[in-house]
């Protein structure tokens, strides 16, 4: 019986580990609302897709760039075609297709995705990438259309939508599930070592 009371928290722990919720959000709500982490990517985004209306693609640069969100800055432009300039995963393009399951030729809004409702004055329209079309030609970069899920090129002088993110996590907290995991285990150990006082 002694033996069967020092295992009791050990079986509790590993039954609340069978019970504990898998993290298997691809999208997350960060800093209140304000951003969304991307566990795919391990990216984050501004949840507010629109926040400073269009500009051309200097500004939109200068734009993210100068963004503090939660004290967190580094933020930057989604990263745009794999093609001439090394980008090997499109971040705009993984955010439509993948997380949000939007088939070409429909626009963004019309996701039956959950995770939408994460993001606030979502465009269908054009959002310009931090990519550059470079020597082939240095006064275009490339831009994503969330009103058709295409990829195209234009005049850095041209004005679309900015949706600024980041690299990484922002104000990562543990899931629900370990935090009820680590608490069933600490009221077991607390329950044996009252009944060995008493």
């Amino acid at each position: 019986m002694k033996m069967l009371k020092h295992r009791f928290p050990i079986l509790l722990l590993l039954t609340g580990m069978g019970l504990a919720p898998t993290a298997e959000a691809a999208l997350m709500s960060r800093l209140g609302g304000l951003a969304v982490y991307d566990t795919d990517f391990n990216i984050t985004w501004l949840a507010n897709a629109n926040a400073n209306g269009v500009m051309n693609w200097t500004d939109a640069n200068t734009w993210a760039a100068g963004l503090n969100v939660g004290g967190y800055t580094g933020w930057r432009l989604p990263c745009g075609l794999d093609n001439y300039n090394n980008c090997i995963n499109n971040e705009l393009k993984h955010l439509y297709y993948t997380e949000l399951g939007v088939t070409q030729g429909n626009n963004i809004t019309s996701s039956v995705s959950p995770y939408l409702a994460l993001f606030t004055n979502v465009q269908n329209s054009g959002y310009w990438s931090g990519t550059e079309i470079g020597s082939v030609n240095p006064y275009d970069a490339f831009y994503f259309n969330t009103g058709n899920g295409s990829q195209n090129a234009g005049s850095k002088g041209q004005d679309h939508y900015a949706w600024a993110m980041r690299s990484g996590d922002v104000a990562a907290v543990p899931e629900p599930g370990v935090i009820g995991l680590f608490g069933v285990g600490a009221l077991a150990w607390a329950g044996t070592k009252q009944k060995r006082r008493g």
